[in-house]
């Protein structure tokens, strides 16, 4: 079920990109009808500046009413299928995957491990591996995240 809810939600960003209220650094909060989420533009990334990519970022998000939470990590390319991807929160390091169905989203089997160490953490770096074979090392701020994810919680 969680994975049908990241596809669906993921194929509603997708199409409506222009709709994000995303920032640099900052963790923002948007409600809408049916499902509200937060999310945060990496703060800096290594991919070097003669390499292009789509737009990356992480959303927090859950359904009106649904109590479940789940992290999503946009990387802007194709991950390689069955790659690790691994997100590094402080000293703790967590596993993500992602499906030949969306290859540009990351997903983990462990949502409240991941927010619980985000709500304590400073620094959250993703390392993953695009599809031809380029390792990025995107870095987020996690400063404002609890404030953000409350809100989440209280208003949805």
């Amino acid at each position: 079920m969680k994975i049908f809810l990241g596809h669906f939600f993921s194929l509603c960003i997708l199409f409506s990109f222009q709709g994000l209220t995303l920032e640099k650094g900052k963790w923002n909060f948007t409600k809408t009808d049916e499902y509200c989420y937060i999310g945060s533009l990496a703060t800096e990334t290594d991919l070097s500046p003669e390499k292009t990519r789509g737009e990356y970022y992480i959303l927090v998000y859950k359904n009106i009413g649904n109590p479940e939470t789940v992290v999503q990590i946009e990387a802007g390319y194709n991950y390689k299928i069955e790659s690790n991807i691994v997100v590094s929160i402080d000293k703790g390091s967590y596993d993500f995957y992602t499906t030949e169905d969306l290859p540009t989203a990351a997903w983990t089997e462990n949502d409240n491990k991941v927010i619980f160490a985000m709500k304590k953490g400073l620094v959250l770096t993703v390392t993953g591996e695009s599809s031809r074979g380029t390792i990025t090392n995107d870095i987020y701020t996690l400063k404002g995240f609890t404030a953000s994810y409350s809100k989440l919680i209280e208003d949805c």
